[in-house]
């Protein structure tokens, strides 16, 4: 099993664990420290100055203020070029040519009536200062971890004003041909209860898009079944096949958008009278929730660093009859899974480690009433058709 612990990593001079509640909470309480981290507000900057210096800390990691402009309209007062991070970890061991990318959002807005957003107090704990404060931890846990994939960590910007950072990257990301292979946004994973009385600290909510254009649904199911056989059992993935919250987006919806295999993560219960609002405290949080949530993302960015290239041309052997023959193309040295479920299954029951091989055949095992998958071991699976 492949176990995810807290590690040491040195900063200035000083040791601090990360994954932890405490590491969490001291980046949380520093995002909200600020009046406001509104997109068009002169805090971003600075928020964006800080948390840069915390990625340029983590040894290896290149770090980029990345700049983009906005347009003046809807809770944006004029036209304004803005900031976000873009912290990259190269390979570490022979390289494969994939990005797995990791981000949440460091911008907030008070959405009170009567109030300036450019000025009312909007601390955003939660949101997303818990998605941003797991995306620094996990940087700094996987920081001399092997790899053989380009990780990517993301604070957003923008997002309050219609996911305008993310998409200002998946565009960037689509035009400078990046191959990028999974998009974890977190956005409000922090909070395991609300005022209604609902209270759920072992479980997140996985949501995915389902695409001609790109493989989101399958990397959701894959991480759910990650989590499931190789993580903390008290802790579970929730699907949803939806592309995000009913009638709302989050930053993967961008590259979504751009064709990119792209899933957003969060909390089962949300309060909704501190979203936007004063009362978005750290008081209010979960840190040992947050923690149990920063762990999943590194387990599945960990695995996701080290996979294989994914297969291509899966296919399933059209002949009739009792058995079920799986095809595929392989890359040399690559070791594959198949996967498989009945049709009414959300998730996968079985699989297979099938080592370095381009065909397997299942014996009485009928492909009219299962559904099957192919992917490297650690990697996305890719359904066969």
């Amino acid at each position: 099993m492949l176990a995810i612990v807290a590690c040491l990593t040195i900063a200035q001079g000083r040791t601090a664990k990360t994954l932890t509640p405490e590491s969490l909470r001291a980046t949380v309480e520093k995002l909200a420290s600020w009046r406001t981290r509104n997109t068009s507000s002169s805090e971003l900057n600075e928020v964006a100055d800080w948390l840069a210096g915390e990625y340029r800390k983590i040894p290896g990691m290149q770090v980029e203020i990345m700049r983009y402009q906005i347009r003046k309209g809807p809770r944006i007062p004029a036209d304004k070029d803005v900031v976000e991070v873009v912290a990259t970890l190269p390979p570490n061991k022979p390289e494969q040519p994939g990005i797995v990318l990791m981000g949440g959002h460091i911008d907030t807005i008070n959405m009170g009536r009567g109030e300036d957003p450019m000025t009312a107090r909007a601390p955003g704990a939660n949101d997303d200062g818990s998605g941003s404060a797991a995306t620094l931890d996990v940087a700094r846990f996987l920081a001399d971890k092997p790899r053989s994939h380009t990780l990517v960590f993301a604070g957003f910007s923008g997002e309050e004003q219609g996911l305008l950072g993310s998409e200002a990257l998946a565009a960037r990301a689509e035009r400078e041909g990046w191959r990028v292979d999974a998009v974890l946004s977190n956005d409000m994973i922090g909070n395991s209860h609300n005022l209604a009385g609902q209270v759920d600290d072992r479980h997140v909510r996985l949501f995915s898009e389902e695409s001609p254009k790109h493989n989101s649904r399958e990397l959701g199911r894959w991480i759910e079944w990650l989590n499931r056989t190789k993580g903390d059992r008290r802790f579970g993935v929730k699907l949803v096949f939806r592309p995000d919250r009913f009638g709302r987006g989050g930053d993967h919806t961008p590259f979504n958008r751009h064709g990119f295999n792209a899933i957003r993560l969060v909390e089962m219960h949300e309060e909704y009278s501190r979203q936007h609002t004063p009362n978005d405290l750290p008081d209010a949080m979960d840190f040992d929730y947050l923690a149990r949530n920063a762990k999943l993302n590194a387990l599945a960015v960990e695995t996701l660093a080290n996979a294989g290239l994914a297969p291509s041309g899966v296919r399933v052997d059209r002949r009739q009859n009792h058995d079920t023959m799986l095809t595929w193309r392989t890359t040399p040295g690559t070791r594959y899974m198949v996967y498989w479920r009945d049709t009414t299954e959300p998730t996968w029951t079985h699989w297979k480690e099938v080592g370095d091989v381009g065909q397997i055949e299942f014996k009485m095992l009928s492909k009219d009433e299962n559904v099957f998958a192919v992917g490297a071991v650690g990697g996305v699976p890719i359904e066969a058709k």
